[in-house]
């Protein structure tokens, strides 16, 4: 009897490869949110094709062999399809949600039945994936546990090279490369059956390979016009697993190049020939700030460096050591556009290092003048990054631990500089309160409690709306020396305008509120304002989140104002939630209408039901936490990403392997799985965030070691609770195929809910919250089930 371990393999790696690479397609394509869909949408197929397997029965008679390859093809094909269809429909779906909100229907529901054709042709080949592991799953039971097993080592080794993947052949080359495993799956039965399936595979697996060899030839995708539009005349684009890079020549004097990142404009280079007296322009720009209050020959360090202004200008005010840290691999100041910003990098006194900004504080020894985040928003950099599957953070570059971490690797006489956009800063300083609460409760963590004296904040014009907020933070209190510095350096800036300093601290306003009311006045404050601008910590780091989801979706007037930080994420997510349910409903439960009959029959159907969902909902909730948990401690998002599925995948695969050992013995084997579960979630809760901050420092393979061996034990036991709850269901009627496939599909269609729920309520309550709820789900999946009976040995 075929064994069909390489199928599932294949398969598995398919699929990982295909919905990761979609991630960053989308992303560019549209906005990170899609993320979450893309999931959901992956998840749905896997679930529908049990669904699918259970209600047809020309599926379960069909050999096993001809499901498969036709299976393997139809998703080699509709890959192929997909990513055109997808690359070549424009999604305007911002506009669609502003015509909506302006009683305007009928575009919307044109933008809404192309968004519902594209996520048709792109669940199929997922579905094309769940039926062929459906088939072999329910025809195997006996062998479960080893199928599993090949079906996770699959999806690891898919999470292991994506991102290479990505770096090398880029999205849409890793797009069709999924495409092409899938026609390997069904390569080894084409022999055995008969008819056009094979013919039409290998001209399948012909196009996709050159889709991989030959990336470059695949079609853009058509952006979303909230990113401004598309950029002509584009002279550099790259992908990278952080974003991807277009570079567009632009006017100015000097000369610039706009830096696009995913599309959305981030940053630019200014042209620059070596000679120091040409950079006077810093003189009268609010990036002097920081300078004109410290010492001569400061060092510095610059959190976000991208296209180098801040390089120069650390250069103009006389630094001694500049050190600039950025996410983005893709090297454009020492390579690509070297000549054009002056071989800036060359200079001896200039340094800059590919990595987080805060990972790399953690493990530097050293002390700077000036810690500078220039705006390196969620927008154009960390959220690029996180966009990759599971990762769902804003950003960590704004939490009290960080602030508190800079503050540290200050000189005595130091500063913390944060410069970023404030859209109506009159109105509405958003960003600004929650980050003066925020740098509040570091200060005081670090013994400071006079904050007044410490901090001061000033706003200057930007790009139409928005305007530009500088907030320095002293470690040592400012003097009326220093104050006098800041309005001088202020007057110096068209339009700009100090807000707060603690010798006229304007009382009334949000800032002086902020900076100087009583803590019960603050919580006050916090409390009654009309956005969520509390502060934030590593638990629930959304720096950007000021709409709660009920006001998101049933506030007042502030509620509908259409930006990005004012509830359209929020909305944006609860339409793929819904969209998620509606499709989980089409795919997954009406198909079982057909079942009727079989259903009436099947046995303890309802504890099976709520078992296979918490088993979706949980692993979903503790895997989301996990990966975000271990972002800082691996320096990189996408480290983060691909190490932690890695580990996961391989360790729960093995645990599903395990499981045949002590199948008869389920409900023993649950009492010991649930007691180190507990343990497990407690370690994650109370140990690992306290290890994750004292390792940063260490080698990057010393990391990534400690992250598999203290994952492993939680997939070894989560990986248990799947083929011990089919191995069990799959004995207690004569319809055993059909029951394993309806409980696959009852874990698939939890999963896509999970895939956003735990986004919605991560956002709401925080990480170690929706750890605790993974858990909880898990115990109540458990005593439900323990009423089915357990399998003869």
């Amino acid at each position: 009897m075929r064994r069909f371990y390489p199928e599932t393999f294949f398969i598995a790696l398919a699929v990982i490869l295909l919905e990761v690479s979609y991630t960053r397609v989308f992303s560019y394509k549209l906005v990170y949110y899609f993320t979450y869909l893309i999931i959901g949408i992956s998840l749905l197929g896997l679930g529908a094709g049990g669904v699918f397997v259970a209600v047809f029965e020309r599926l379960r008679t069909t050999a096993t062999e001809r499901v498969l390859l036709v299976s393997c093809v139809v998703a080699a094909v509709a890959v192929i399809a997909s990513y055109l269809l997808v690359a070549l429909v424009p999604l305007h779906l911002f506009r669609m949600m502003m015509s909506l909100a302006h009683g305007m229907v009928a575009g919307p529901l044109w933008t809404l039945a192309k968004l519902s054709l594209v996520l048709f042709v792109l669940f199929i080949p997922f579905l094309a994936a769940g039926v062929a592991l459906s088939t072999i799953f329910a025809a195997h039971t006996e062998r479960i546990g080893r199928l599993y097993f090949a079906d996770l080592i699959g999806a690891a080794l898919g999470a292991a090279i994506v991102i290479p993947a990505i770096t090398w052949i880029t999205p849409p080359g890793t797009v069709f490369l999924s495409g092409f495993v899938f026609a390997l799956a069904g390569a080894r039965l084409a022999r055995e059956v008969p008819g056009p399936w094979p013919k039409i595979g290998a001209v399948a697996a012909v196009v996709l390979l050159m889709g991989v060899l030959a990336p470059g030839v695949l079609p853009d995708p058509i952006r979303d016009r909230v990113k401004g539009g598309e950029e002509t005349g584009s002279s550099f684009t790259r992908w990278s697993p952080v974003f991807r890079v277009d570079v567009v020549p632009s006017f100015g004097d000097p000369p610039l190049h706009l830096l696009y990142h995913d599309g959305t404009l981030g940053s630019s280079m200014t042209s620059w020939d070596g000679d120091l007296g040409s950079l006077g322009r810093y003189d009268t720009m609010d990036r002097a700030h920081p300078f004109r209050l410290l010492a001569p020959e400061p060092s510095v360090a610059i959190v976000g460096s991208a296209g180098g202004n801040e390089i120069l200008a650390s250069l103009h005010f006389g630094a001694r050591k500049i050190t600039g840290i950025e996410l983005n691999p893709v090297s454009l100041l020492e390579d690509h556009f070297a000549d054009f910003t002056g071989h800036l990098t060359e200079i001896d006194r200039v340094r800059v290092v590919n990595a987080e900004g805060r990972a790399f504080l953690k493990g530097s020894d050293e002390d700077f003048d000036l810690i500078w985040l220039v705006a390196p928003d969620s927008y154009a950099a960390m959220n690029a990054a996180t966009s990759g599957a599971f990762v769902l953070s804003e950003s960590y570059l704004y939490t009290q631990e960080m602030i508190e971490e800079a503050v540290e690797h200050l000189t005595p006489d130091g500063i913390l500089c944060a410069q970023f956009g404030e859209i109506e800063y009159d109105r509405k300083p958003n960003r600004v309160v929650r980050y003066l609460g925020t740098a509040r409760r570091a200060l005081a963590e670090l013994g400071i409690d006079d904050f007044a004296r410490h901090v001061m904040v000033s706003v200057s014009p930007g790009f139409g709306r928005l305007e530009t907020a500088t907030i320095v933070i002293k470690k040592s209190p400012f003097s009326e020396a220093d104050i006098g510095t800041f309005r001088e350096t202020a007057a110096r800036v068209d339009g700009s305008r100090v807000s707060f300093v603690w010798n006229d601290p304007q009382p009334g306003t949000q800032i002086s509120t902020a900076v100087l009311a009583a803590p019960d006045e603050l919580e006050r404050f916090y409390a009654e304002h009309p956005y969520k601008v509390h502060p934030i910590d590593d638990d629930s780091p959304f720096f950007w989140h000021f709409v709660s989801f009920p006001d998101a979706l049933f506030g007042g007037e502030d509620a509908k104002v259409w930006n990005v930080e004012e509830g359209v994420g929020e909305r944006l997510l609860v339409v793929f939630l819904l969209i998620a349910v509606v499709f989980a409903a089409v795919f997954l439960l009406l198909p079982l209408v057909v079942l009727r009959g079989v259903w009436a029959r099947i046995p303890y159907k309802w504890n099976a039901g709520i078992y296979f969902a918490a088993l979706g909902l949980g692993f979903m909730f503790l895997e989301v936490c996990l990966i975000q948990r271990l972002t800082l401690f691996l320096g990189y998002p996408t480290y983060s990403l691909t190490v932690t599925l890695f580990s996961l995948l391989v360790s729960t695969g093995i645990g599903s392997l395990l499981s045949e050992r002590y199948a008869s013995r389920r409900n023993a084997a649950f009492r010991v799985l649930i007691g180190a579960l507990v343990v497990l979630i407690g370690f994650y809760e109370l140990v690992l965030p306290w290890i994750a901050d004292a390792g940063m420092a260490w080698p990057f393979g010393l990391r990534v070691a400690f992250t598999i061996v203290c994952l492993a034990p939680l997939g070894l036991c989560l990986g248990a609770f799947m083929p011990l709850g089919l191995g069990s269901v799959s004995r207690t009627t004569p319809f055993g195929d059909q029951y394993v496939a309806w409980c696959w599909a009852i874990n698939g269609f939890f999963s896509v809910m999970a895939s956003v729920l735990a986004t919605l309520l991560s956002m709401t309550y925080g990480f170690n919250a929706v750890m605790l709820m993974g858990l909880a789900i898990y115990l109540v999946g458990i005593a439900a089930f323990r009423r089915v009976p357990v399998p003869a040995s």
